[in-house]
């Protein structure tokens, strides 16, 4: 493989990991806020005892089961994303030291 093709994956997957961990940032803001309804509607549902306040309770709840999962996906796909920058930069290292592609 050539430097230049390389060298382009690196720059591509180093921009793919900077959206990712915008997005995590996002996902985390996200998140910290659904946990907090999710308290607050297992209060109300405590305190009230009613079907509904029940029922808003596991609404919410399912929400941050789905943001929790997303989050999770975001940090695996970093982790991957990571994982592949190394190896193209040990290539650029190997290259840099004329052992080639």
């Amino acid at each position: 493989m050539k430097y230049t093709v390389v060298e382009r994956q690196l720059k591509e997957v180093g921009k793919r990991i900077s959206r990712y961990k915008d997005e995590l940032a996002i996902a985390d803001e996200q998140l910290h806020h659904l946990q907090n309804e999710a308290e607050d509607a297992r209060m109300k549902s405590l305190v009230s005892e009613t079907a509904i306040a029940d029922q808003e309770r596991r609404e919410v709840d399912q929400q941050v089961e789905s943001m929790n999962r997303h989050h999770q996906h975001l940090i695996a796909e970093i982790k991957n994303l990571e994982e592949r920058q190394d190896q193209l930069l040990e290539k650029i290292s190997k290259a840099s030291a004329g052992r080639g592609l």
